[in-house]
Parts: C-alpha cells; sequence; structure tokens
C-alpha cells in the first residue's frame, strides 16, 4: 500500500495547560487574531450537528459560550473553561475546546470565505465536522 499521498507528523501527548491566547501580528503591525475576545455563529453543514446553528462567545479570560440558536436543541447552552486559538495567516485561524460533554472540537476558520472545517472527538469517536461561520460581535 502506498502512501505517498499521506502527511504524518509524530504527536506527543501532552498535558493541557492553560489556553494558548497567541496575538500574531498583521502586516500593519496590529493585533490580528480574530477569534479571541469574538462572538461568532457556527452553522454545521455536515457531522452529527449538520442543519443547526450553534453561537460561540469566545471570552477573553479564556473561556467560551456556547448556545443552540435553532435546530432540534435550541437554547441549550453551555460553559467552557476553556479554548485555545491561533492565527495560522492573516484570514485563516485554528481554534479547539475540550467541552464538559467529553468531545474535543478543533476547527479551522477561513476568514475569506467564511468556510470552517474541523473535527469532533472523545475516546470512542472521530468525525470530520463542517460548516460556515459569521462574526456577530
Amino acid at each position: 500500500m502506498s502512501t505517498s499521498n499521506i502527511a504524518c507528523t509524530p504527536v506527543v501527548p501532552t498535558k493541557a495547560g492553560p489556553a494558548s491566547l497567541h496575538q500574531s501580528t498583521s502586516s500593519d503591525g496590529n493585533a490580528a487574531n480574530r477569534i479571541h475576545g469574538k462572538t461568532m455563529r457556527w452553522t454545521w453543514t455536515d457531522g452529527p450537528t449538520a442543519g443547526t446553528t450553534h453561537e460561540h462567545a469566545f471570552n477573553d479570560d479564556g473561556s467560551m459560550v456556547w448556545r443552540v440558536i435553532d435546530g432540534p436543541k435550541s437554547d441549550k447552552t453551555g460553559r467552557e473553561k476553556r479554548y485555545a486559538s491561533e492565527m495560522v495567516t492573516d484570514d485563516v485561524g485554528v481554534v479547539s475546546y475540550l467541552a464538559e460533554s467529553g468531545y474535543t472540537i478543533t476547527m479551522v476558520l477561513n476568514f475569506g470565505n467564511r468556510h470552517m472545517t474541523g473535527f469532533a472527538s472523545n475516546a470512542k469517536e472521530w468525525m470530520p465536522i463542517k460548516g460556515t461561520f459569521e462574526v456577530v460581535g
């Protein structure tokens, strides 16, 4: 079996530490983290929550509050103790959080076209998830 099209990088497990709130710098010298401190609406197009919209508030203290805006669990809310976000480029960022439910959500956000792609996983399941997003606050 050929694996020439598969890129593998060994990952060394680490003990979870404080959320990384990296502030990358844009070409004009301003902080460019477009996730930290923002509120976003994520509309899921693929995965177990497809067809629903969740609001995520990425708080300055490193916590994250989410709320189901529409779908079968409308108005359900939760608060996660911390998240991590990094800007990869001026228009692409990644955010990850461990939910109280035991799922880790990791999303890559493309601010150029407002599409997102990522993964939800726990000790037994792993699934790709996709959608669109908008910054609302």
